[in-house]
Parts: C-alpha cells; sequence; structure tokens
C-alpha cells in the first residue's frame, strides 16, 4: 500500500510528540468510554485531562482525530496503519495519546498491527480493562498495555500485569516517570515500554 492511501483510510498521519520517542496516534478523548465518565469526577485521574483542553481544542485537531476515529473499522485499517508505521521509521510507537480503545475488535486490531511490525516497541495505556479482559487474543510480545489506576494515588488493578498511575507523592518502590526532571522529555527512558516494569506512576500536573 502506497503512504497516501494509508493517510486517507487511517484519517490522516502517525503523530510524533517532542516529549516522546518515536510516534504516537490519537482519538478523541469525549470517545473514551470509561474515560469520559470518569472526567467528570474530582480526584480520578482522568479529572481535568489534558486532551479535553489546550491544543487538543483546536477545530484542526479535533477534525483529525474524529477522522482517526471513524477510520478504524475500515477493512484496510491494519494494512494502513503498518504502512504508516513502516515508513515512520521508528523503533517506538505510543497508541491514545489521547482517547482509549473502542472495543474488543479495535484491540484486536491494533494486537494485529502489532504481530506485523514486530521491530517496533508498542505501549498502549488504557482505562478499558473490561475490553482488555475480553479480547481472546494473547498480547503479542512487542506490545505493552498498562491499565490505569482509576484514582489519584489509588491503587492499580490486580488483574492485569502491567499498570500505571498517577500519584500526588510516590509510594516506596514505584517506578516513577522521570520526565518532570527531565525538561518534561523521555529521554532515554522506555520504562512505558518495558513488560519487566509491572508499574509505572505519573506525577500530577
Amino acid at each position: 500500500m502506497k503512504l497516501g492511501e494509508a493517510k486517507r483510510i487511517t484519517g490522516g498521519g502517525l503523530g510524533k510528540p517532542s516529549k516522546m520517542p518515536g510516534t504516537s496516534y490519537g482519538l478523541p478523548a469525549k470517545a473514551c468510554h470509561v474515560g469520559a465518565k470518569l472526567a467528570q469526577v474530582e480526584g480520578s485521574v482522568c479529572h481535568g485531562c489534558y486532551a479535553l483542553k489546550g491544543n487538543y481544542l483546536y477545530p484542526s485537531v479535533q477534525t483529525a482525530q474524529e477522522r482517526r476515529l471513524a477510520s478504524i473499522t475500515d477493512p484496510q485499517w491494519i494494512e494502513a496503519m503498518v504502512t504508516l508505521l513502516n515508513h515512520s521509521g521508528t523503533g517506538w510507537h505510543r497508541w491514545h495519546d489521547s482517547g482509549d480503545i473502542q472495543s474488543v475488535q479495535h484491540l484486536s486490531n491494533i494486537m494485529m498491527v502489532c504481530k506485523l511490525t514486530p521491530h517496533i516497541q508498542h505501549w498502549l495505556p488504557t482505562r478499558e480493562i473490561m475490553i482488555v479482559k475480553a479480547c481472546p487474543w494473547e498480547c503479542p510480545s512487542n506490545l505493552v498495555i498498562r491499565v490505569s489506576a482509576t484514582m489519584i494515588d489509588g491503587k492499580a488493578t490486580k488483574v492485569w500485569p502491567t499498570t500505571s498511575g498517577v500519584h500526588t507523592v510516590a509510594t516506596e518502590g514505584t517506578r516513577v516517570c522521570p520526565a518532570p526532571q527531565q525538561n518534561n522529555k523521555c529521554g532515554d527512558c522506555r520504562a512505558c515500554w518495558d513488560k519487566n516494569v509491572s508499574h509505572v506512576s505519573y506525577h500530577k500536573h
């Protein structure tokens, strides 16, 4: 598949955030099933969601996200995403810097993209634990799904091996995201993509 066709099918190209290595991909945060509800709950990890304000409110950004959301059911979506990722030359990819998985089929398709790009390490943060648990496929070795805790300073789920959370005060033994001490960049840290790191916690900001 040609790059232009892949961009048309997927609703646009991949993001390249300055904070992180590699590429990213975003959907509308308002389309999150669990997250949209938690955004209304004070003290939750989704309350005051960054993807519901700031640059994410620009019409051009919202339009692009809506195009991507509409594209996930396209029968050529998997092939198109693989084309975009292969063309990017990246070794690291983050799914959903905004938004979240929409269904078991959506997650299954993402897993297939990961299997077809074994040279790339994929990270997928999510609040959709029920979708993750319902997916019948084994998680590819190059994909880390991190299920987020519900509340700030709250405990992570015990039903999934790789998790994340948000803290005001980090607990002992927690792998804390170093970005706030590194000009808000990942630097050489790749904990989020590492299956050997069971829990990553981000400081509330």
